[in-house]
């Protein structure tokens, strides 16, 4: 007596179909290594990370899913970003202790 499995409630499994993976931008490991290195070293290199990152994430948006490594040009994107806020944050922490020492001059 064999009897017939129930049926699946949720329907069919979808057949086997091959993994493909999108390669990844040429570009987008480039973005995040500069990305880190621009936090981590050499903060001058953050807005070439930024604006490196900008145009190859904007690229792989526009490939429609043919190219990949949005990942690794967003993280490097970003690590620009913060490269260059802290950049900025320290001009401007040197600009207020060359005015505090004109004044202090002023002053004496």
């Amino acid at each position: 007596m064999s009897e017939n499995p129930p049926p699946n409630p949720y329907g069919q499994p979808y057949p086997q179909q091959p993994y493909y993976r999108a390669p990844d931008h040429e570009q987008a490991a480039t973005v995040l290594v500069l990305g880190i290195l621009g936090i981590v070293l050499c903060q001058v290199i953050s807005p070439i990370a930024w604006v490196m990152g900008n145009r190859v994430v904007r690229e792989i948006d526009a490939s429609g899913g043919a190219i990949g490594g949005r990942g690794a040009a967003n993280a490097g994107r970003i690590c620009g970003i913060v490269g260059t806020a802290i950049i900025g944050v320290g001009v401007l922490f040197l600009l207020l202790l060359a005015v505090l020492f004109l004044v202090g001059l002023a002053a004496a």
